[in-house]
């Protein structure tokens, strides 16, 4: 099974730099999105006529975001964290397939000067007590724009960026919490000594040409599928966006 997740910036904005092609050429069993910025009515969606579609948009128009789109169609699905105080910005989807949750995720951003740092670990939380709640009936595979660079290996210049969002310790230790929850980090789990390997640039001093970037786009696996890992990879080739897509392929 090919999984593939990709925080577009913009839907809309991506359709005009091949993202329909690569959605077609890479022929996901299940393709995720992060901060699509739009509703479903706005989007031509004749890239995905062969597949299931589910949309969360933000009440925020232009706003983050998610959607999901998969082969099979799904047993369940379900919009956000069944929390108010998460649930209007369109964030979390969850699809119930046979043998496991797919869930696509858009974290909170704890912004400049850490403005939503407190925020972000109540989300955090409360975002792994779900992720818990559905490993407890089958296994879970979280996809999505983490927001974290987890450890020094993850940044280009992890000492500089100590006390910056994505990297404050309190981030890196959210998704610490998540991994003892009892999911494994997929790219780490076969690639734990890779370097400079990232899914985000800045737009700013050519940083993506230089590859001074940050490894914040994830596929988590629940432990007991570790085995079934069989390839996780960043496409650091396809442009379109800040982000570039993560993949994931369990073997069967």
């Amino acid at each position: 099974m090919k999984l593939v997740s990709w925080n577009v910036n913009g839907i809309r904005a991506a359709q005009r730099k091949g993202f329909d092609d690569y959605f077609r050429q890479v022929s996901a069993d299940v393709f995720c999105l992060q901060e699509t910025k739009a509703v479903q009515s706005q989007v031509d969606q004749s890239f995905a006529k062969d597949y299931h579609q589910i949309w969360y948009s933000a009440e925020k128009k232009g706003y983050s975001g998610t959607a999901i789109f998969s082969k099979t169609e799904p047993i369940s699905t379900k919009l956000g964290l069944g929390k108010k105080e998460h649930d209007g910005e369109g964030r979390v989807i969850t699809a119930e397939f046979d043998e496991c949750y797919v869930v696509c995720v858009y974290t909170p951003n704890s912004q400049d000067k850490q403005r939503r740092l407190d925020y972000r670990m109540k989300w955090d939380k409360d975002f792994r007590s779900y992720l818990k709640k559905l490993d407890k009936t089958k296994p879970v595979l979280v996809c999505g724009d983490l927001n974290v660079a987890h450890e020094d290996i993850d940044i280009a210049r992890p000492t500089q960026n100590r006390k910056t969002s994505g990297f404050t310790e309190q981030e890196r230790a959210g998704m610490t919490g998540h991994l003892a929850a009892g999911f494994l980090d997929s790219f780490r789990h076969l690639h734990p000594d890779t370097s400079e390997a990232y899914s985000w640039w800045s737009f700013r001093a050519a940083a993506r040409e230089r590859n001074i970037g940050w490894r914040l786009d994830y596929w988590l696996v629940s432990e007991r599928w570790g085995d079934r890992i069989k390839e996780a990879t960043i496409s650091d080739e396809i442009t379109g966006s800040d982000h570039c897509p993560v993949t994931l392929v369990l073997a069967d």
